[in-house]
């Protein structure tokens, strides 16, 4: 963005000095070549904005892949602690019920 308006204000002050020092075709000459310049400088920056939404649409989905992985770990490490927490109870349960029953 910065390069297009750099190279339009350089074109207006090609404009005004060529309008004042040289010949109409002269003046049509440097026009064309900063019409050529702006057109390039506008290039770039459309190649530049299409690489980082590029980059941008990579990341998230490597955001996305990471997201999952973690739910998934989560997941697991949930099934595990309420497995554990199942073997917990029971064994307190058969040791209250050794308690009652004395043996």
């Amino acid at each position: 963005m910065r390069k297009i308006v750099l190279a339009a204000a350089v074109a207006g002050s090609a404009l005004g000095l060529a309008a004042c020092s040289e010949t109409a075709e002269q003046a049509g000459d440097t026009v064309d070549a900063m019409a050529a310049d702006a057109t390039s400088v506008a290039e770039e920056g459309a190649e530049a904005v299409g690489d980082a939404a590029e980059a941008t649409g990579e990341a998230a989905e490597g955001a996305v892949d990471a997201t999952a992985e973690a739910a998934e770990g989560a997941a697991d490490a949930t099934a595990e602690a309420a497995g554990d927490a199942v073997d917990a109870v029971e064994g307190a349960a058969a040791d209250a019920a050794d308690a009652v029953t004395g043996e």
